[in-house]
């Protein structure tokens, strides 16, 4: 036991030695960047890279941050920072304090526009070596657009000992861009085409296109030239399935917000334009669950959305249901007498959240399992993105479950079917009608708490969000699930097919354009309900 306690001792002491020695032999180097000028700073700065010390990387990052100044008094080059009415001092090699410092007493180590990329390069080559996997990659990234020749030693060095399949080929790819940026041998310029062509994005395509255009020898720009249309042809596929992804998730949303409509259109006839305010009630419901975890319960507002969704479907459902036994049940058979009632509920109901809330936006934040994102090939799929298509498909799910299974779900097809016999069958057509009028607002609830995570919450939420429920329900055949479902996913994918070229705008335009002449042609839409009401 004591003889591994001697040896751990010494080991120690061996690596402390070694620090210090090799903090040593950099201070003489760090010392010259207060002297000379820009053009001084610099070549002390590629001395220092040149040196492939990692102890050099603290004073590069505070040369980097502004943070590295001159002592006046003994020209000792010193880490300043922001300390009360002075500055507080530390070495830039050993971390170590030295004291503190007013400002007159210190004078800045200023850099210019040439030499923060020098400062970016160095960092990236003294830090291809870290035990760090993460630290390797951004290394390899930051040579990559740096794409400076001086870096080129540290990456063969580092490639030689690279472990890590992915790390490596970015450093292949870092040492590609550095090859045709500083200029190379024939054979070596078409083995960096090849590599970048592996690489794929805008990035590549970029350097490639320099190198096709450049003055480069014949067979260099004709390997250049095919990578570009390789690298072209690659960027159109990916770009085509992230807007078919951009399109799904477009379409889950409207999906979400058309649903409620679809049952509640389908089975009664009206034209609910209250129906975006549902939605509204429903995000600021996620609003409030998530401030009372915050000032209640903090440890679970992480929680917060998942809390949300049975308080928004309660809350919103139980508004649609007072608007149903209030105003609606007054208003059947009367089509524009009720989109007036509604239209003007809608108003009340933006005010009265005004007044409550105010009209400025209200943060609801995005908990930690849907922030981020991941890469899948070409494309880039966001995390709340994500749970809010499977959200969507999983309250479709649910939906189509309980009309099909559950005895209120047998109620509601009979009425949409067939309501007079399914009065005189003895159900209660009345209750039908307010259930499934608070059905379709918790379902409008719902999308709410998704909503307020890629939308601002505000009073006028649901306006976003109205017409296009409207265009998807009619699209798809008014009171068929099914039909709401395709009519959401094609005309969310539409949607984004068509604003890389025709703008946001004009996309939309065109999709309603698009609309009214198949609603000329079917004017049941995709899947039209049959019955003999119906067909009546």
């Amino acid at each position: 036991m004591r003889r591994a306690l001697r040896w751990l001792m010494a080991a120690c002491v061996a690596i402390a030695t070694t620090s210090a020695a090799l903090a040593a032999d950099l201070r003489p180097l760090v010392q010259t960047m207060g002297s000379g000028g820009y053009s001084g700073t610099e070549k002390a700065l590629n001395q220092l890279s040149d040196a492939g010390d990692p102890a050099a990387v603290p004073v590069i990052e505070a040369l980097q941050a502004g943070d590295l100044y001159v002592r006046k008094a003994d020209g000792l080059v010193v880490v300043a920072r922001k300390a009360g009415a002075g500055y507080a001092l530390t070495d830039p090699l050993s971390g170590a304090a030295l004291g503190e410092a007013a400002s007159g007493a210190i004078d800045k180590i200023k850099v210019n526009n040439a030499m923060r990329r020098a400062i970016s390069a160095a960092l990236g080559a003294l830090t291809l070596m870290s035990p760090d996997l993460a630290v390797r990659r951004s290394a390899a990234d930051a040579v990559f657009k740096s794409r400076d020749a001086n870096a080129l030693d540290a990456l063969n060095t580092a490639l030689a000992k690279e472990k890590d399949e992915r790390i490596r080929r970015a450093m292949e790819q870092a040492r590609a861009a550095v090859i045709l940026t500083a200029g190379a041998s024939d054979a070596d310029t078409q083995a960096a085409v090849a590599t970048l062509a592996g690489r794929g994005d805008r990035d590549a395509l970029a350097l490639l296109s320099m190198i096709a255009a450049s003055g480069a020898s014949d067979t260099a720009k004709t390997a250049a030239a095919a990578a570009v249309a390789t690298v072209e042809q690659k960027l159109m596929f990916w770009g085509a399935l992230q807007n078919l992804w951009y399109g799904l998730s477009l379409g889950s949303v409207l999906l979400l917000a058309a649903i409620g409509l679809a049952v509640t259109f389908g089975v009664m006839g009206v034209i609910n334009m209250a129906h975006g305010e549902m939605v509204m009630i429903g995000a600021y419901t996620t609003f409030l669950v998530q401030q009372g975890l915050r000032t209640y319960a903090p440890g679970l507002t992480d929680l917060s959305v998942l809390l949300a969704l049975p308080a928004a479907f309660l809350v919103s459902g139980g508004v649609g249901v007072i608007i149903e036994r209030s105003v609606i049940r007054w208003l059947y058979g009367r089509p524009l007498e009720t989109l007036l009632a509604t239209w003007g509920l809608s108003l009340v109901l933006q005010q009265a959240v005004r007044s409550l809330f105010g009209p400025t936006n209200r943060e609801v934040s995005a908990p930690s399992w849907m922030s981020g994102a991941f890469e899948l090939g070409g494309l880039t799929i966001t995390y709340g993105r994500l749970w809010i298509v499977v959200f969507a498909f999983a309250v479709f799910g649910a939906l189509l479950v309980a009309l099909k299974r559950t005895w209120f779900g047998l109620s509601i097809r009979a009425v949409t079917q067939n309501r007079p016999m399914a009065n005189a069958m003895g159900i209660r057509t009345a209750r039908v009608d307010a259930l499934t009028f608070g059905l379709g607002s918790g379902i409008a609830g719902l999308a709410g708490v998704a909503l307020s995570q890629i939308d601002n919450v505000s009073p006028n939420l649901g306006q976003s969000y109205i017409i296009d429920s409207f265009m998807v329900v009619v699209f798809g055949g008014v009171g068929n699930l099914w039909g709401t479902l395709v009519g959401a996913l094609a005309l969310g994918s539409l949607n984004k097919f068509l604003e890389p070229y025709a703008g946001a705008v004009l996309g939309k335009i065109l999709v309603l354009i698009f609309i009214i002449l198949f609603i000329q042609r079917r004017p049941r839409g995709l899947f039209a309900l049959k019955g003999r009401a119906v067909e009546a």
